[in-house]
């Protein structure tokens, strides 16, 4: 059975989409998903599954819609991929110390050609950004930046949930690839 983790859009950040993490790992017990863990009150959930991320993410998004009444869109990584994800350096390491943060964009697919152009375009002096597979990868360099999730999703014309990237290589070192 391999180990997934399920990036849920919107849980816990704040506002009316709050839910307890033990009521979260209930629903996903429910979904008959095993060796359920709840990682950070942010909408990150571990659990084994045989099931392929694609049709993880469709029975996660269904359940929670039934069960919470409101959309959570989901993007599942499995150990592997997020091991991948941690490893991936697109910016000089010099340019992410100091106050500088790196976010990781989870999506559901590769942004296309046009989508690329448009995040290319917002990249300032303060904000870099790089596209790996389904990743988005966001140096921030400062408080004072402009770009925003809900504009980073309107440039990509689809949803995104974004972590820390210090966020993604704690999840890692606590879920080490099994295989």
């Amino acid at each position: 059975m391999a180990r997934h983790i399920a990036f849920l859009r919107a849980i816990n950040v704040g506002g009316h989409h709050k839910i307890p993490m033990v009521d979260l790992r209930t629903m996903f017990e429910a979904m008959n998903l095993k060796q359920v863990e709840t990682f950070i009150a942010s909408g990150n959930v571990i659990f084994e599954s045989p099931k392929s991320g694609s049709e993880l993410e469709a029975l996660i998004e269904q359940a929670l819609l039934k069960g919470l009444g409101y959309e959570v869109r989901t993007f599942v990584r499995s150990d592997d991929e997020l091991a991948a994800v941690a490893r991936e350096l697109p910016f000089p390491v010099a340019e992410s110390d100091g106050e500088a943060t790196v976010y990781v964009g989870f999506l559901s697919a590769p942004p296309d050609a046009a989508a690329k152009q448009t995040l290319a375009a917002l990249q300032t002096d303060i904000d870099a950004l790089q596209v790996r597979g389904r990743e988005l990868y966001w140096l921030h360099r400062s408080r004072e930046s402009e770009l925003e999730n809900g504009r980073l999703e309107k440039a990509l014309k689809a949803k995104a949930t974004f972590r820390n990237l210090n966020t993604v290589t704690k999840l890692v070192a606590k879920y080490p690839a099994c295989c």
